[in-house]
């Protein structure tokens, strides 16, 4: 078994409060393949550019942070056809955090001219060491065995 990796999803702020309620993650309008990447044990962190999908509204802030569930992504029907895939996390953020005042100290973000350009991805790993600092940021006490190194 390989070691567990981190990952930064991108979605409104709208949608991960769903699945932080529900438990689960859903990434690239719900397309399976990303999803297959993530594996039960990794961390993921949840980056939201808007607080509404398709939004005009800037919001620009981590809003979820939890660890990948055991099981495979599966189909979710959401009615009128659509059938996303999703995977099970559990959820420790409590807070939301920007990403400005971490910008200087996330390595993924190369820069404050090109920060945003991996976030077009919808779905990118980062070190473990990106992944601590956006942990603390949006945990009001994060507990011990979330930190690990790479």
């Amino acid at each position: 078994m390989s070691a567990p990796r981190c990952w930064i999803a991108v979605a409104s702020a709208e949608h991960v409060r769903r699945g932080r309620a529900e438990g689960f993650m859903q990434v690239c309008h719900g397309k399976c393949a990303p999803l297959k990447r993530v594996q039960p044990g990794d961390r993921v962190a949840y980056y939201s550019p808007s607080e509404r999908f398709r939004g005009t509204d800037r919001l620009q802030a981590f809003t979820a942070a939890g660890i990948v569930q055991p099981g495979e992504p599966y189909a979710f029907d959401m009615g009128e056809g659509f059938m996303p895939f999703r995977r099970n996390v559990q959820w420790f953020s409590q807070r939301v955090a920007p990403i400005a005042p971490l910008l200087p100290r996330l390595a993924f973000a190369a820069g404050p001219g090109s920060w945003g350009y991996k976030l077009r991805f919808g779905l990118f790993d980062v070190s473990a060491e990106d992944m601590d600092l956006i942990f603390e940021a949006t945990a009001s006490a994060p507990p011990a065995q979330l930190r690990f190194a790479a």
